[in-house]
């Protein structure tokens, strides 16, 4: 009974990392949802399987992706939707420097755009925060894939600095 309860606990508070981490993964606000209630029900139901309290968040993120792979993709359900069906509420931070969330919403659309494999370690680095270690025991993959799907993206993504930091000077010199 006391794992039934710290599982409802992670829930709780991890509910809205597991639905970034599903919208990472699917690229579909809809179909992150989805995954969320999967990831709820499925770790409900093996909370018996739970050892330790440590980490439930990890857990309920392997189960999130787990589900995506084994499930969501079996329907090919992997199209990337646009930025403008993702309430930004749940994405980028409010305040009230306009330009830094025009940026942030520029920046997110372009991680979406990425490949799925970078897309989910971006997401789980940058946004959630994991170690490179970590997400690499969370997508069984060896550490040196992390860093260089990481670099990939980097790459990916230093087009949107260089395109923002030219925007920005045309702006000053006018």
């Amino acid at each position: 009974m006391r794992s039934e309860h710290a599982v409802r606990a992670a829930i709780e508070t991890h509910k809205r990392k597991v639905w970034r981490f599903g919208l990472a993964l699917s690229g579909a606000a809809d179909v992150a949802d989805d995954l969320l209630q999967a990831t709820c029900l499925r770790a409900l139901e093996r909370h018996a399987q739970v050892t330790s309290e440590a980490r439930l968040d990890s857990w309920l993120l392997t189960i999130c992706r787990s589900i995506w792979l084994n499930e969501v993709r079996a329907r090919t359900i992997r199209r990337t939707q646009s930025l403008a069906v993702t309430p930004e509420v749940d994405l980028i931070a409010g305040g009230p420097d306009a330009e830094t969330n025009i940026y942030a919403a520029e920046v997110f659309t372009k991680v979406m755009e990425l490949p799925t494999v970078q897309r989910e370690t971006v997401m789980l680095v940058f946004v959630e925060g994991y170690s490179y270690r970590e997400v690499a025991g969370l997508l069984d993959v060896p550490i040196g894939t992390i860093m260089s799907r990481l670099s990939a993206a980097r790459q990916k993504l230093r087009a949107v600095l260089q395109h923002r930091e030219a925007a920005t000077m045309r702006r000053e010199v006018k």
